[in-house]
């Protein structure tokens, strides 16, 4: 069975596959941090949906793939987990 970290390891050698996943990781890390916010709250999507006052499948879709939450969301996720929203930006190696 072929490993997936080898799988992208090789399909990273090739420009159109490296662009496609740099362009996606923002959203990778948005998901990442969403995930690992409620994890450090221990709590579970129901619980985090009962704290934002929003129905379960409203988590599912902030945690899945083609989420755009507002700022204002983010807030709310920070305080219904306990944590501070935080978002920066940084140097992009690509630019003098």
């Amino acid at each position: 069975m072929t490993d997936v970290r080898e799988l992208h390891k090789e399909w990273m050698k090739d420009p159109e596959y490296r662009e496609a996943y740099a362009a996606s990781q923002p959203q990778f890390d948005l998901i990442s941090a969403l995930i690992g916010a409620r994890a450090y709250a221990g709590i579970d999507q129901d619980e985090m949906a009962e704290r934002m006052g929003i129905h379960v499948t409203a988590i599912m879709r902030l945690e899945g793939w083609n989420s755009n939450p507002s700022v204002k969301t983010l807030r709310r996720v920070a305080e219904a987990t306990g944590t501070r929203l935080k978002i920066s930006f940084v140097p992009d190696e690509k630019i003098p």
